[in-house]
């Protein structure tokens, strides 16, 4: 058996890539602590929610329901039809900016604690790894020993259960989008009753077995831009996790050198990247912590303050004073602000339980007689509710003698259903004058919701009428 290979990182290369460029496969060990609880306390907390949603009901629907067949977007009680998609811009907006001032402020904190990137990697994937192949030695060792009927049967169990994971992460996606019971109902069936569902499924499955399966922390380095961002998101006084250089060095076997860092390495075989966390920052730091509790339980062991490597600013290690209030945090948070005002202005007032879009019917813009002028309109309702809805039209702000027909009876949706109606202006001649405004007012129950549409009444010149 060959022993398992060492690689000593450094500032030039990437840990996980070879010279050849093949993938150096990295076994982090094991870690346990304050902030790793922490993180997977937190994490579970997010899978939970991952996966509660889709079973959460809000206003009769999903609390976080895409219905893209439906064209109607359910968000957290919030429906929104294609015509409201445009909330979404302050919405994404305000969250984009708000993880930019969490980045100034505290480093990547998102990258390390919350990317469900991470959290499924570090929180379900490796945890089965462990489970079934031991602990970083062992699965070094099982790495690089010949293969033989106990190495395969590990391999099979481990990506037997990589692919019943991927899978039900597969399926809680696409639950997103055709709701739980309809995803129920496509399980019973065969897949090729429903291919487009099951190929979805398919290749979400493969992709996540992929990823957490091989390609694992380079998708971090080489595919997401987050970390390539954080050197123009942060400062100096950006809070990060570093290695208190002042205090460490020289360092050495304890009892003959001065610094506190006994150079034992646990920080390195620990992270899941690869990297030194002793060689300053490094764009593969993911933020995760786990070198602070491996570093903090070997300076227990050997009687030292904890906190060598800890959370802190370039400025806090350097032993300068570290600033909360900076420009740029000030930016983020304003833009932050404005950008999530704005959505939840605009959320609460296309809020309402249905729309009203009027448009004026094709061919001519206006019939004329010798007794009257009309202007023909459609109306589509959109009914954003599980109840039906009925709608009634009132003509508004018109001229005496104008009249409303065709949708003037109580027009009845049904629940989350879409209708249209023709709706005509009638003008007699003796009290056309010409071109004027109008407003149609459109009332909903329950609920007892109005809107009013403002339009233009076109026709001709008033002396070509007949009286």
């Amino acid at each position: 058996m060959s022993a398992p290979v060492q690689k000593q990182p450094n500032l030039d290369s990437v840990t996980t890539i070879n010279r050849d460029g093949s993938h150096f496969f990295l076994h982090p060990a094991d870690v346990k602590g304050r902030w790793t609880s922490a993180r997977r306390v937190f994490g579970v907390f997010l899978i939970a929610i991952y996966v509660a949603l889709p079973w959460i009901q809000v206003n009769g629907s999903p609390a976080l329901f895409f219905d893209v067949e439906n064209r109607r977007f359910h968000v957290f009680g919030l429906t929104l039809v294609p015509q409201d998609l445009w909330v979404m811009f302050f919405g994404v907006t305000g969250l984009g900016f708000t993880l930019f001032f969490v980045t100034a402020l505290l480093g990547r904190l998102w990258c390390g604690w919350a990317c469900p990137y991470t959290v499924f990697l570090d929180h379900v994937f490796r945890r089965i790894e462990r489970w079934t192949e031991g602990d970083s030695v062992a699965r070094k060792k099982l790495a690089a020993a010949p293969w033989t009927a106990g190495k395969l049967a590990r391999r099979v169990v481990k990506h037997t259960l990589y692919i019943l994971c991927a899978s039900l992460i597969a399926h809680v996606f696409l639950s997103y989008f055709v709701s739980l019971p309809r995803l129920y109902s496509y399980m019973q069936e065969s897949p090729l009753a429903n291919a487009s569902a099951f190929a979805i499924v398919a290749f979400l499955t493969l992709v996540l077995w992929f990823c957490f399966g091989w390609f694992r922390e380079q998708f971090c380095i080489i595919m997401c831009p987050y970390g390539r961002l954080q050197s123009a998101l942060t400062d100096d006084d950006t809070v990060i996790i570093g290695y208190d250089e002042g205090r460490g060095e020289p360092r050495g076997a304890k009892g003959k050198v001065t610094g506190d860092c006994i150079d034992c390495r646990r920080c390195v075989n620990v992270c899941p990247t690869g990297i030194d966390i002793r060689n300053g920052l490094q764009m593969e730091c993911i933020g995760c912590a786990a070198c602070i509790d491996a570093c903090d339980d070997i300076m227990t062991k050997v009687g030292r303050p904890k906190g060598l490597v800890r959370y802190d600013s370039l400025n806090g290690l350097s032993g300068k004073k570290r600033r909360i209030l900076r420009p740029r945090v000030v930016a983020y948070t304003l833009l932050g602000l404005l950008g999530l005002g704005a959505f939840a202005i605009a959320g609460w007032r296309n809020a309402r339980p249905f729309t009203a879009d009027f448009s004026r019917m094709r061919g001519q813009p206006f019939y004329a007689d010798g007794t009257a002028v009309r202007n023909h309109y459609q109306v589509r309702f959109h009914n954003k509710r599980n109840q039906q809805a009925r709608f009634t039209l009132h003509l508004t702000q018109a001229p005496e003698g104008f009249s409303l027909s065709g949708a003037d009876a109580l027009i009845e949706v049904p629940p989350l259903g879409e209708i249209t109606r023709p709706a005509i202006v009638v003008a007699p001649a003796s009290a056309y004058r010409g071109t004027t405004n109008l407003a149609i007012e459109v009332r909903a129950e329950p609920g007892g919701v109005v809107l009013s549409h403002e339009m233009r009444f076109l026709g001709p010149d008033p002396d070509s009428i007949q009286n």
